[in-house]
């Protein structure tokens, strides 16, 4: 299986000139899975709640379309962070598309600063996506510091976590190791790079996408400050064998009896 991601630094509002600039990085490209960053079409430094609803679609807008085409033209599936509307909510989400369709979105359950204040938490239950034999799990950036999320995808079977992500903190790379050996799975985080100054928050983004594989191993990494795409060829069948010796596999030996008591 090919997979890897597209490093990009979007311009703020400029949907078109955004698509337009993957569509050039992925002229001939051909892979099974493509990780796009999270919001990857709009930029990320809002000023207001009404400038993000005028960002916001649904999943039969302007960036599903985009994604659906790439997708096609590619013969990938692809993973790419959006503004979700729905009903009277927007949420920081990213869109699976396969097959010439949408299967379906994650909407961000970790919000970072002042995302609190333009979205709404993710309200779904966590899932996998099971496209072409392989079980995809998402998160969307912030959500690396919390391994519960990971884990939870792991249980569920997934064999990659896509990650799209708006980094600025500097310690994501590093536990991305972890989150791949502590679940024997494979993550690819597609950062963005670049700085955006709105308001009063300049954000300085980190780059550094990465692939990492089950064993921790970095099998790819990005430059800090360069629009950048890579991708690796990996063997899923490695994720789904839990053991690491004949005494001990990750999940049979999980105690969940002594962890309960961490709910209350």
């Amino acid at each position: 299986m090919k997979i890897g991601y597209i490093q990009t630094s979007p311009i703020f509002g400029e949907k078109e000139k955004n698509f337009k600039e993957i569509e050039k990085l992925t002229n001939d490209l051909k892979a099974d899975l493509i990780v796009l960053p999270e919001l990857f079409a709009t930029g990320y430094t809002f000023i207001s709640k009404k400038e993000v609803e005028s960002l916001a679609e649904g999943t039969n807008e302007e960036t599903a379309h985009f994604m659906i085409d790439l997708s096609k033209k590619t013969n990938s599936i692809i993973v790419g962070g959006f503004i979700e509307a729905e009903n009277n909510e927007i949420f920081n989400s990213a869109m699976i598309v396969s097959n010439s369709k949408v299967l379906g979105t994650y909407r961000k359950i970790h919000l970072y600063y002042k995302e609190k204040l333009w979205f709404s938490p993710g309200n779904q239950p966590l899932r996998i996506f099971k496209v072409n034999g392989v079980n995809i799990g998402i998160i969307i950036c912030f959500d690396w510091i919390f391994p519960e999320i990971s884990r939870t995808l792991a249980l569920l079977g997934a064999d990659i976590i896509a990650h799209p992500a708006n980094l600025v903190l500097p310690y994501c790379q590093n536990a991305m190791i972890t989150r791949s050996i502590e679940n024997r799975i494979f993550t690819v985080t597609s950062n963005r790079i670049g700085e955006e100054k709105r308001g009063v928050d300049d954000f300085k983004f980190t780059g550094k996408s990465q692939i990492t594989s089950f064993k921790g191993e970095i099998l790819s990494s990005a430059p800090k400050d360069k629009i950048f795409i890579d991708f690796v060829d990996i063997d899923i069948s490695k994720t789904r064998d839990k053991k690491l010796n004949e005494f001990n596999d990750l999940f049979e030996d999980r105690r969940e009896n002594y962890y309960y008591n961490i709910r209350n």
